[in-house]
């Protein structure tokens, strides 16, 4: 389970910093800084699977909620919103530390 964490982890980061590399690009042809949303990125990418997300989001129990959360994460920086849950995978999939401590005569 963890190589699993681990290559999902990395290959989430890999796509942000894709995605950042992309952002600065476009800002420096910009002369100002550029973030492309993660609602930009996914129309570019593939625009009927954001509207089936919708569709199954207004389907569920507490779809006004799950509206607005939805709204609010697709204006969020796509490297950023991508990014952030690929260190916090790849940091779940590592390998526990065994000492935490050492000893003087370790040194």
């Amino acid at each position: 389970m963890r190589l699993v964490l681990r290559i999902l982890g990395t290959w989430l980061i890999g796509l942000a910093l894709v995605l950042l590399v992309v952002d600065g690009t476009k800002s420096l042809a910009a002369n100002a800084l550029v973030f492309t949303s993660l609602g930009d990125a996914w129309t570019q990418l593939h625009p009927p699977s954001i509207a089936a997300v919708s569709g199954f989001f207004e389907s569920r129990f507490f779809a006004d909620l799950l509206d607005a959360a939805m709204q609010a994460i697709l204006t969020y920086p796509a490297f950023a919103v991508l990014g952030l849950p690929g260190i916090v995978i790849a940091l779940a999939g590592r390998r526990p530390r065994r000492e935490r401590f050492l000893r003087q005569e370790q040194i």
